[in-house]
């Protein structure tokens, strides 16, 4: 019998021990650090191909921001090199219990495989489906959008947005003119 991987939402990538009881530097991947106060039980996953038989539950007795990242420390591991051990491991927690969103928000992960459409004229045109979402590009994050001719990136602002149909994989937006365009003829 085959059973379907649990759905997991990254909070943070393991990258080395930190101190010398068993603590952990990791790099933050959630949105929402803050959220690691109210977390006891988190899931240990190997960053390639993390199904559900390879999680491993763990208990987070402390942690704290430090340089970026954040330290973790879980019960049982109390060496340096208990911790070395637990390097490049995703801590994670099942998509059900996610931090809710406000109603004009969205996570970034659910954009990607998304199809983007222009809608600014009056035949909606296809521009291609997104396939990451660069949050360090400035005000509003870029979508990097896989079309027919190359990379596209498009800002996710909110001002360009119409709709959001996640769960039929599709956001329209009313791109400016030529936009879609812009980065093609800059790579051609």
């Amino acid at each position: 019998m085959t059973t379907e991987p649990e759905p997991w939402v990254w909070l943070a990538r393991i990258r080395r021990p930190q101190g010398r009881k068993g603590e952990v530097f990791a790099e933050i991947l959630t949105d929402f650090p803050e959220k690691f106060a109210e977390r006891r039980q988190l899931w240990l996953l190997r960053a390639q191909g993390a199904a559900t038989n390879e999680a491993r539950t763990v208990e987070l007795i402390h942690h704290w921001l430090h340089k970026g990242g954040i330290v973790l420390h879980f019960a049982g591991v109390d060496s340096i090199s208990a911790a070395e051990v637990l390097a490049d491991r995703i801590v994670a927690i099942p998509f059900a219990q996610r931090a809710s969103l406000g109603e004009d928000e969205v996570y970034i992960g659910d954009l990607i495989g998304c199809q983007l459409i222009d809608v600014a004229s009056q035949e909606p045109a296809v521009v291609g489906v997104i396939e990451d979402v660069d949050r360090s590009a400035g005000p509003a994050p870029l979508l990097i959008v896989r079309s027919p001719r190359g990379e596209v990136m498009i800002p996710f602002a909110k001002s360009y947005l119409r709709r959001l149909d996640l769960a039929g994989r599709r956001i329209e937006m009313a791109l400016p003119e030529g936009l879609a365009d812009l980065n093609v003829a800059q790579a051609e």
